[in-house]
Parts: structure tokens; sequence; C-alpha cells
């Protein structure tokens, strides 16, 4: 298992981008959109961070960020084959958020997993 990023929401994206660069020395790789959210990438070493900032309250992010504040949102892991990876959690007894992949901010197909079968913690399947 390999993680491809973890997802950090939070209330102010441009804060959050300064803090990550002048604290981790993170640098700023890509910035997207969506009509829920904005995201910056960062990169820090071979790490990387993605902060995400609610567009709207009523977005998963934002529902996200008034029931719990600011903070670890998902956990990325980085597969090969994401047709692959959802048969299998589904085999395996995981329930998915998405059923089938669908293409993310990095451009990359990717599919969540519900966080109450991974132990409480949003993971990501990105076809890398």
């Amino acid at each position: 298992m390999k993680i491809h990023h973890v997802g950090v929401a939070v209330s102010d994206l441009d804060e959050a981008i300064a803090l990550y660069q002048k604290v981790f020395g993170a640098e700023l790789v890509h910035r997207a959109s969506t009509d829920e959210l904005t995201a910056a990438f960062l990169q820090a070493g071979d790490a990387e961070v993605e902060l995400l900032q609610p567009l709207r309250d009523d977005s998963p992010v934002g529902k996200f960020l008034a029931n719990r504040g600011p903070g670890l949102h998902h956990i990325a892991v980085a597969v090969s084959d994401i047709d692959e990876a959802i048969a299998e959690a589904r085999a395996d007894g995981l329930e998915m958020i998405d059923q089938e992949p669908r293409i993310g901010l990095h451009g990359t197909r990717i599919a969540f997993v519900h966080p109450k079968s991974v132990g409480g913690v949003l993971t990501e399947f990105v076809e890398a």
C-alpha cells in the first residue's frame, strides 16, 4: 500500500497554504476548484497534502467542517487498477461511497470508501 496524499479540511485556504509553506517547507504545485470546494495541492518531500476549503456549507467538506472542525478529512491510497480495488473492497465487505470511479481534482480516477468500513477514516482510492 502506498499513500498518495492526505486531505485536510480547512476554513481558509490561503491561510492554510501559507502555514504549510512556512512550517513544512511545502511547495504549492496546483490549485483546483469545483462548485463545492477549492483545493490546493502541496508537495513536501515525498509527501503530498491536499488542502480543501468548502465553497458551500451543504457540501461534504462543508458539513465535515461544521461537524468536526478543520483537520484530517481523508487518506488517499494509490492503486494501479481502481476497478479491481473497488471490486476487492466490496468482496471484503467494505461499503463504497462511489460505486463507480469518477474523475477527481488530480485529474485521475478516484473512489471513496465509507469511513465506517475502515476504522472511521474516509479513504480514497486514487488510480496512479
